[in-house]
């Protein structure tokens, strides 16, 4: 019988495959290649992270656990939030363990949207916040900061764009790509905004631990902001748990119901050794995560100061383990850019427009690689700066 129907959907068909994917497969073909291109901690889980998960199952602790997340990990999300971000939460209704933080943000925006809504996304921005938005039934409404501004939102840009559709503000700090971090003065210039307009914040916040210069300063704590605000966390970048899929939801009693009611569904729960684990890192594992910060901090000094030195023009991330330098000055597009250079140098970095319009003639690179990689990548970049 001859096909008559298309079976997948309008919008997944208009869904662009993730672009830091497609460099990342091309440099895993290739030999000898440095990658600064997938945002992954390049230490390993700490060990008495790892212990604890194989205790748990040594003692056989296997099922399933409660859709919101074992009672003793809400617990210590709790404890943590209030003692690291100074904002309150109940562990009984108000915080939900996830499969990641990106579960946590595709749960929250299909909690509060309905068709046609609008979300504004700050750009340049983490690959995944405009699709899901989408994916929602949402509409993704961006904005577009400037490297003048080290890429940070002006308020001013909110009222532009905002309209009576208009839901939800996305934010993320220290920002993926850019490594850009918001401080107390600056969040709470949009929070007026936010409030002016009677708008949800979705703040995702799963490189608060990587913030090198400030004090951290998390959006719900700012004045009357915890009731508008979603708080998305996780295990994965601070903790050096990628593979684990850990992450949170912190939210008023309100939304978490209705979150809840899409986790259940669709996940059950998430997986109950990674669970067990990031117990153990909450309780005991604040050395480590110190430990990782301080290299981190030393290989962005490097690395940031040798761009600015071969002509790549970039700002000091004050958090993350991204560097946004610019390849204006090449001429080039940031695509071409990143292409010639894993084929001509293998080092690998992603594109700056996979992150919206405002990245494109940049390139990301992560400097979550040992000192003497990223000290081999600045000499091939500088090798293949001379060749232009």
């Amino acid at each position: 019988m001859q096909k008559t129907k298309t079976y997948v959907s309008d919008t997944v068909s208009r869904l662009k495959p993730s672009g830091i994917r497609r460099f990342f497969d091309l440099a895993a073909s290739m030999e000898g290649v440095i990658s600064l291109g997938v945002g992954e901690p390049d230490f390993i889980t700490p060990w008495s992270v790892r212990e604890a998960c194989i205790l748990s199952l040594e003692q056989g602790y296997t099922s399933y656990t409660a859709n919101a997340g074992l009672w003793e990990l809400r617990k210590e999300i709790s404890d943590y939030v209030a003692r690291r971000f100074h904002v309150l939460y109940d562990p009984a209704d108000e915080i939900i363990v996830t499969v990641g933080a990106s579960q946590a943000l595709d749960v929250s925006l299909r909690a509060i949207l309905n068709p046609g809504d609008e979300v504004i996304v700050v750009e340049p921005s983490f690959v995944s916040y405009a699709p899901l938005v989408s994916l929602a039934g949402g509409v993704p409404i961006p904005i577009q900061t400037s490297g003048k501004h080290q890429f940070k939102l002006q308020p001013e840009q909110i009222e532009q764009v905002v309209t009576p559709k208009t839901k939800a503000l996305i934010i993320c700090s220290p920002n993926n790509p850019t490594g850009t971090v918001l401080n107390a003065e600056e969040l709470a210039q949009i929070a007026r905004i936010v409030e002016k307009h009677d708008l949800l914040v979705i703040s995702d916040e799963i490189y608060a631990e990587l913030c090198y210069e400030e004090q951290y300063t998390s959006f719900p704590a700012i004045d009357r902001m915890r009731e508008r605000t979603i708080l998305i966390n996780g295990f994965s970048k601070g903790f050096a748990m990628t593979g684990w899929r850990l992450g949170f939801i912190a939210a008023p009693r309100e939304l978490a119901t209705a979150m809840l009611k899409i986790h259940q569904y669709t996940m059950m729960c998430a997986p109950t050794m990674a669970q067990y684990a990031a117990i153990e890192a909450l309780q005991n594992g604040a050395t480590d995560v110190e430990q990782m910060k301080k290299s981190y901090r030393q290989r962005r000094n490097f690395f940031v100061q040798s761009l600015n030195e071969i002509g790549l023009s970039c700002h000091m991330p004050g958090g993350a383990f991204y560097a946004f330098p610019s390849i204006r000055s090449t001429g080039m597009t940031s695509e071409q850019f990143a292409e010639r250079l894993l084929l001509e140098e293998k080092v690998a970095v992603v594109p700056g427009h996979v992150f919206g319009v405002s990245g494109e003639g940049y390139i990301r690179c992560s400097y979550a690689s040992s000192l003497e990689q990223l000290q081999e990548a600045i000499r091939r970049m500088k090798r293949f700066l001379e060749r232009l």
